[in-house]
């Protein structure tokens, strides 16, 4: 079964391979790690690839604290930073109305657990992209064959071993400014081609 550290609206080889695999298991026994996509993604702005945080909360050792532990940190407006920066990326964007509103009332529902809020997101966007796939949970620190072990194979600062065509292009606001910039967060290719969305998903 494919094995995937929680995510912040992850990037697009994230859902492609829950496309491929069809269910998969979230790690939810590790410790949080920093500089991954665990509080962070990235959307194609008007300077090019741009990224989105959420801010946890540093408490006692936060990184030998388990990851449905850490709590998001409210303090900071990054919510309506949020926000903004995705209706000035993405209102020409085709489906960005379509999405806008559902997305942004998860955005401002106070989730206080940064996994909890991940999955929300999550869950939102296999909906929308119409993968009907069966999530499960670790409880214990998962131990499976390394083809199906994408924890840390999915971070931003590691180069893809998926064997996905991660550069096969669809269309990008900006793309005319930036040329195509791949493996953005999957709202990036959902505000951008709809329903179209996941047959790019299942062609890579």
């Amino acid at each position: 079964m494919l094995l995937l550290n929680t995510a912040y609206l992850p990037p697009i080889e994230y859902f492609a391979l829950i496309a491929k695999y069809s269910d998969f298991c979230l790690e939810a026994c590790e410790n949080y790690q920093k500089q991954s996509y665990r509080n962070r993604c990235y959307f194609f702005g008007s300077g090019g690839k741009e990224m989105l945080q959420i801010p946890v909360i540093h408490e006692n050792g936060t990184f030998r604290h388990p990851i449905t532990d850490i709590r998001i940190d409210y303090s900071t407006p990054w919510v309506i930073r949020t926000q903004r920066a995705l209706d000035s990326a993405y209102k020409s964007a085709a489906y960005f109305d379509y999405y806008r509103d559902g997305m942004f009332s998860l955005l401002e529902s106070g989730e206080d657990r940064l996994w909890a809020f991940n999955l929300k997101l999550t869950q939102y966007c296999l909906e929308r992209l119409g993968l009907d796939a069966a999530i499960h949970f670790s409880d214990d620190f998962a131990d499976v064959p390394s083809e199906d072990d994408f924890r840390e194979r999915i971070h931003p600062k590691k180069a893809s071993t998926s064997g996905l065509e991660l550069g096969k292009p669809y269309f990008q606001v900006f793309s005319q400014k930036h040329g195509f910039i791949p493996n953005l967060s999957v709202i990036d290719l959902l505000f951008n081609e709809g329903p179209s969305a996941r047959d790019y998903l299942l062609s890579l």
